[in-house]
């Protein structure tokens, strides 16, 4: 991951900090850097991975598509199919890894940065911060996940209104929607961020990838396929390193090591 162009991706013990890198195309997604997340995200499917972290550099989160990049090119459909498969290979991998996804909204996410911005496990947001579909404007449609995401996270009629006029949505909009988890200050999103990360890194892994893996699922199963998908996770937890470690730290009222 060391020879990326249009993110920077550095690693320590748990986690990956992952940081959208092209700040004078204020983060613009073309087809180099939605082939660097797919594979960044590849590389983040790994049991030792318990937390990314996602931000971008400068002012901007993601202002979504390059809009140059696909205009440049000689076939422009083709072109944006392959720039949507490589970012959806991306979005795929990370919604469904053990890993906590953590999104650090720094500035505006438009188009497939919104969908970027909102596929965090927990999304922080700067109060500067700002989000907008913006597709139908330029005579598009939405890509990025944003057809699946926005429905489950707003409701309908609300993803509607944010595709079709291209509201603009603030920090403490999107936190009055559900669209993010917690508003800070711009100075300190960094410092929370980090905290968070901190945090999840000392919780089980197996256990965090279950719930997610539990939540998506959840929408396609009626009740009784998902309480059966329950139970037998929760049996497969207990016989688990990290269910055997928590049970037997709770009833030892010590800290539990989930290595």
């Amino acid at each position: 991951m060391s020879d990326f162009h249009t993110i920077d991706v550095h690693r320590s013990e748990g986690l990956v900090r992952l940081t959208l890198n092209r700040p004078d195309a204020a983060n613009g997604i073309n087809a180099e850097m939605a082939r660097e997340l797919a594979a960044a995200a590849a590389a983040c499917d790994d049991p030792t991975v318990k937390v990314v972290v996602i931000t971008g550099a400068g002012r901007f989160f993601s202002a979504g598509g390059d809009l140059k990049d696909f205009a440049s090119a000689p076939h422009r459909g083709r072109h944006l199919k392959g720039v949507a498969d490589d970012l959806h290979r991306a979005i795929s991998t990370l919604a469904r890894c053990d890993a906590v996804v953590i999104t650090a909204v720094n500035g505006a996410a438009a188009g497939a940065g919104f969908s970027l911005a909102v596929l965090g496990d927990l999304t922080l947001a700067a109060e500067s911060a700002s989000f907008t579909m913006a597709y139908t404007r330029v005579g598009l449609t939405p890509d990025g996940s944003a057809t699946y995401l926005l429905p489950r996270l707003v409701g309908m009629a609300r993803a509607k209104e944010l595709m079709l006029t291209n509201r603009r949505l603030s920090a403490q909009d999107a936190l009055q929607w559900g669209l993010v988890t917690e508003v800070v200050a711009d100075d300190a999103l960094a410092t929370r961020a980090d905290e968070l990360a901190t945090a999840m890194l000392a919780t089980s892994g197996g256990a965090n990838g279950g719930v997610k893996a539990l939540l998506h699922d959840s929408f396609g199963n009626g009740l009784e396929t998902q309480m059966e998908a329950e139970g037998r996770l929760i049996a497969q937890r207990a016989e688990s390193t990290d269910g055997r470690e928590g049970v037997d730290a709770f009833l030892a009222k010590r800290t539990p090591d989930f290595a």
